[in-house]
């Protein structure tokens, strides 16, 4: 049937009928007063999502270029800074930090694994000269379903007291508490298509006062990711460069349904269809890549069995379902599939998945299942949440 496709994947995520409407409005001028209007709303519930009484500063860009944006407007070539890589894009950000020469170290843990603070803690405390400029994580690292341990990381660079921590949270803001100010996190970069619920396009990057600190003599080169033209502009509800305007009709739908649900309850809704989706994956019998301790509300990665193969899986999922699945990225490239349940997501959708999934499952003929036992666990869990 057309015009089914049901995306599971981290991103693009599926879009509410109310935002899509929403963008399928006729553009209006972006230097205009009623744009102004919609774009100050966006402003005040995008801080109201990061927890923060800071800047948060909308861009026309990727995830990508928000982090790349949170990286050089704060740094200066030969800075030394801690990378920590567990999956592809920590190992973006460092390549990211190499090409504009800063100083880089990474700290490395195995694709699947999280990051370990105490690798953290030691570089810091022994940095007695304090040339530790930055300390850049992912905090859910989308690759593998992995999810960082930000909050003891940034304890530890707290203690450091002159390094900025600066955070990829494309798949985790707005599926994890990432309390901006009470933390004190200083960069926080994410991207429209994730939990905002609308399509790529949009990148947004928020920015502590002791960041702002760092901009003034920060000497990397930059231009239309100059940070500073946006915190001026923003100020006068406006942007420094010809924004997507019919993103921010949509945004501004989406961040009022987010408001509408609540902080606390967007967080638990994630965090259930986490647990549910994993839950009905060990039914099947099929082993998870990341340990429950360190699992993302955002994804979930599924490593089967040599007897299946995960690109076929995801292949007759399309075709036979029209639900889109993640393939693995890099190594893990058809070894894994990964299952999205961030943003525009529910409960049915999960009952949905993890029912074609079993059907899917036995075509290709893996019998380490009991029929109906995804969906069994899945609906246990659902039922006493």
């Amino acid at each position: 049937m057309d015009n089914k496709l049901m995306l599971m994947i981290p991103g693009p995520t599926p879009v509410p009928e109310a935002a899509l409407l929403a963008m399928a409005k006729h553009p209006m001028g972006h230097r205009s007063k009623e744009f102004d209007a919609i774009f100050a709303e966006c402003t005040e519930n995008l801080k109201w999502l990061h927890q923060t009484k800071s800047d948060v500063l909308s861009l026309t860009v990727s995830g990508t270029g928000a982090m790349e944006a949170g990286i050089i407007n704060f740094l200066s070539a030969g800075d030394r800074v801690l990378v920590g890589t567990n999956g592809k894009f920590g190992e973006r950000w460092a390549e990211v930090a190499e090409a504009y020469g800063l100083n880089v170290e990474i700290i490395k843990a195995e694709w699947g694994k999280p990051l370990d603070a105490e690798n953290f803690r030691e570089k810091l405390e022994a940095d007695k000269d304090k040339q530790i400029k930055a300390v850049i994580i992912t905090h859910s690292e989308t690759s593998t379903g992995v999810l960082n341990p930000l909050e003891t990381i940034n304890r530890h660079v707290k203690a450091h007291g002159e390094a900025l921590i600066m955070v990829d949270a494309v798949t985790s803001l707005g599926a994890a508490n990432v309390p901006m100010d009470d933390w004190g996190i200083d960069v926080i970069a994410s991207g429209s298509q994730k939990a905002y619920m609308i399509p790529p396009g949009l990148g947004f990057v928020a920015v502590s006062p002791k960041a702002w600190e760092a901009y003034k003599t920060a000497k990397l080169p930059r231009y239309y990711l100059d940070l500073g033209k946006y915190r001026k502009d923003a100020a006068k509800n406006t942007t420094p460069f010809t924004p997507p305007v019919n993103m921010f009709f949509g945004l501004q739908v989406t961040l009022q349904m987010m408001k509408a649900e609540g902080l606390e309850n967007v967080f638990a809704r994630h965090k259930r269809l986490m647990t549910t989706t994993r839950a009905a994956v060990q039914a099947l019998g099929l082993p998870l890549f990341a340990a429950d301790d360190a699992a993302s509300p955002a994804i979930t990665a599924v490593m089967p069995p040599a007897e299946v193969d995960a690109q076929k899986v995801r292949t007759l999922m399309k075709k036979r379902f029209d639900i889109a699945l993640a393939d693995g990225q890099d190594d893990l490239k058809g070894k894994i599939f990964r299952i999205g349940h961030l943003g525009f997501v529910c409960d049915r959708d999960i009952l949905a998945a993890i029912s074609a999934l079993e059907v899917v499952l036995r075509e290709l003929g893996y019998e380490g299942f009991t029929p109906g036992a995804g969906v069994a666990a899945a609906a246990k869990l659902l039922a006493e949440s």
